[in-house]
């Protein structure tokens, strides 16, 4: 979202300019264009580098997101769904530890986060990312489609991605600020008494909304790098996207389902391989 398309939202829900609204204004104003002009993430070999409106704090959605998370879990955990022990959890686990020392190179405060990884026994074809680190593998991914360690590699490098690059709080800011206005910052720069509120909602919002077509692309291509760094083959990135494809018919299936098309991932992973295929040992 343009700071410009944020301020102009802003300001038409303010009805008058009086001497204290039109400071308020002009505090908002400074406080949205130092946080939108940072990256939450370092650029890497493939210059993911686009700048992103942060206003949630993110202590406070991560720990919304670790506490849904851990209901969760608690709830798949007295259906039998949670899986600790079998070929597919030993594997996904063995990657997912190989991949997080390397988050450092997009992140040096990335060892700060509750990095944790659970594998859930069901057939859907899908996997998912929370705020701070907490993340899912559903079994049925790696089995139905008989994925190599390097295709799960390229699962959960995306959604650490997602992690690194806080897409999650940046929608829910993003949504914040285009639904409700001036509340939202307000709230956020300690004006107002509906904070509370506010970041409960900001929570829904993270978690519910599918990430933008942008914030997907961000996601393949962050992650491939990772999963370079981590010694798996980027490859791999591509072969785990037309297994996807033919599984669903050609039309894409739940995971990272929103945008863009399989085809569209494949042809931008084909192109961001070369930056990285080196870093494999």
């Amino acid at each position: 979202m343009k700071i410009k398309t944020i301020l102009r939202q802003i300001r038409a829900v303010i009805p008058s300019q009086s001497n204290q609204q039109k400071k308020l204004f002009s505090i908002v104003a400074a406080t949205l264009i130092i946080t939108a002009c940072a990256s939450s993430t370092q650029a890497g070999l493939t210059g993911v580098t686009r700048s992103q409106l942060q206003l949630i704090p993110a202590a406070e959605l991560n720990a919304q997101s670790k506490q849904a998370y851990q209901g969760m879990i608690l709830d798949a955990k007295k259906s039998g769904a949670v899986d600790h022990n079998s070929r597919t959890a030993q594997r996904v686990k063995g990657v997912f530890k190989r991949l997080v020392p390397h988050t450092q190179n997009f992140r040096p405060d990335s060892d700060q986060f509750e990095w944790e990884i659970n594998v859930i026994r069901s057939n859907e074809l899908n996997a998912f990312a929370m705020p701070g680190g907490k993340m899912a593998v559903y079994s049925g991914i790696v089995e139905q489609l008989n994925l190599t360690d390097d295709e799960i590699a390229a699962i959960v490098g995306h959604e650490m991605a997602h992690v690194l690059r806080e897409h999650s709080r940046e929608k829910a800011s993003q949504a914040l600020v285009k639904t409700s206005g001036i509340s939202i910052v307000a709230s956020v720069l300690g004006v107002g008494e509906i904070g509370n509120e506010l970041m409960q909602q900001a929570g829904d919002v993270a978690f519910s909304l599918p990430f933008s077509r942008t914030m997907e692309s961000e996601a393949d291509i962050l992650g491939l790098e990772l999963m370079a760094l981590a010694g798996y083959d980027p490859n791999a990135a591509v072969t785990l996207w037309q297994k996807m494809l033919n599984a669903s018919g050609g039309s894409g299936s739940s995971i990272l389902s929103t945008h863009p098309s399989g085809p569209e991932r494949i042809t931008t992973l084909k192109s961001q391989i070369p930056k990285v295929a080196h870093l494999v040992n």
